[in-house]
């Protein structure tokens, strides 16, 4: 894999690898999640999450505490391909950013499509894509799928959860509050003071990151917005003086060692604590309502048409390349892995809906449904689709 990173070279290999492994255990916790929630033991499980520990409930920590380290880790890999990776020249952000928009655009419009009433607040629950399980479901054909996709499915993954983070603070945000938003406005100005003095220790940028979290958490702003902001001031230049392997800089050694806990335990207890759908109870209608089926769809039809079609778009009027060795019905297959929308989608599914759970629940439906449907025609695609590639050329 001819790769651009002179850093470290291994930095995105090491990322997929153990991104794969984490989607596959992010699929078997959300499978536990349905099981418990649609068995005698999820009253109890209701009630767990719903359990107050200290001033929130541990859904509450789980969704705003937890998901503030995702999101920091997210904020990570943003800014590490921005500056010195896959997405650090307009060329190579081209294809993927067009795809990502086309992305975002069509599921929200085939959403409202089911939703032009007072449930319209979900538009930008199937925009979303899961990049653990995406490139779960691309790990697992292995080299049957040129190199180019997989970076392309992680450059377009990477900038949809950017495009997340956009609408969570723009259209997600309740009634703000004032001094705390003052006091985080403060906090970020000594966070990019002390990036711009070279300080290359990470436990400030921890503490004061801590104290961000809680002044964002008390202003209306979603609280995992936090972890974006500490990411994007935490700094990529080297410790100065020591060029050996260990002193790798503070960005790398940060996202090193996030990587395990964030796939391995954040995200699955996130799952775990959010896919747990007790459709047993549901009324049938539940199952073909409105939010369902647009979430369902927007997810299916509207990721693979969005992202499709504005790549082809892209390729076709010259403004971006064909993702080297790749076909065109393995653009396709990619792409219907886009419709995979679990983590974000349901983060923003809570954040739609905050209180109603037959509407969280709906929108649960359509995630579990349109992810699974995308993710299976996706493998499959990818899995028949013909080589365009040379078989000896191992990329």
């Amino acid at each position: 894999m001819a790769d651009h990173h002179h850093t470290h070279p291994s930095a995105l290999r090491r990322f997929l690898a153990g991104q794969s492994s984490a989607g596959l255990v992010l699929m078997g916790t959300a499978a536990l999640a349905l099981a418990i929630a649609n068995s005698p033991l999820g009253p109890g499980y209701e009630a767990l999450l719903h359990a107050y520990v200290g001033p929130l409930s541990l859904g509450h920590w789980i969704n705003d505490g937890l998901m503030a380290v995702f999101f920091l880790l997210v904020g990570l890999e943003i800014k590490r391909e921005m500056l010195d990776g896959q997405l650090s020249t307009w060329s190579r952000r081209a294809l993927p950013g067009i795809a990502a928009a086309g992305g975002m655009a069509v599921p929200a419009l085939v959403y409202l499509a089911f939703n032009p009433g007072p449930t319209a607040h979900g538009w930008a629950i199937p925009a979303a894509t899961d990049i653990a399980f995406a490139l779960g479901v691309i790990s697992l054909l292995g080299r049957r799928v040129p190199a180019s996709l997989r970076v392309f499915l992680a450059a377009l993954a990477i900038i949809d959860d950017l495009g997340a983070v956009v609408i969570i603070a723009l259209f997600y945000t309740a009634g703000l509050s004032l001094p705390d938003l003052a006091g985080a406005a403060l906090v970020i100005a000594v966070l990019a003071g002390m990036n711009r003095l070279g300080v290359r220790a990470l436990t400030p940028y921890l503490l004061l990151g801590l104290v961000l979290w809680v002044l964002v958490l008390r202003s209306g702003v979603h609280a995992t917005l936090a972890g974006v902001i500490l990411a994007l001031t935490i700094p990529l230049q080297p410790t100065p003086g020591r060029p050996d392997e260990e002193a790798a800089s503070p960005l790398h050694r940060l996202e090193h060692a996030l990587h395990l806990p964030v796939g391995f335990l954040i995200v699955p207890i996130f799952g775990l604590a959010n896919a747990g759908v007790p459709f047993l109870g549901l009324p049938a209608e539940a199952l073909a309502a409105p939010v369902t089926l647009g979430v369902g769809l927007g997810l299916l039809v509207g990721k693979v048409v969005g992202v499709l079609g504005a790549a082809l778009l892209a390729i076709r009027l010259g403004w971006a390349d064909m993702p080297a060795y790749a076909g065109r019905l393995q653009l396709a297959g990619t792409a219907l892995l886009c419709g995979i929308g679990f983590t974000m989608s349901l983060f923003i599914t809570l954040l739609a809906f905050p209180g109603e759970p037959l509407l969280q629940a709906e929108a649960k439906i359509g995630i579990l449904a349109g992810s699974l449907v995308a993710g299976l025609l996706g493998y499959v695609v990818l899995r028949f689709a013909p080589k365009d590639w040379p078989g000896t050329a191992s990329r």
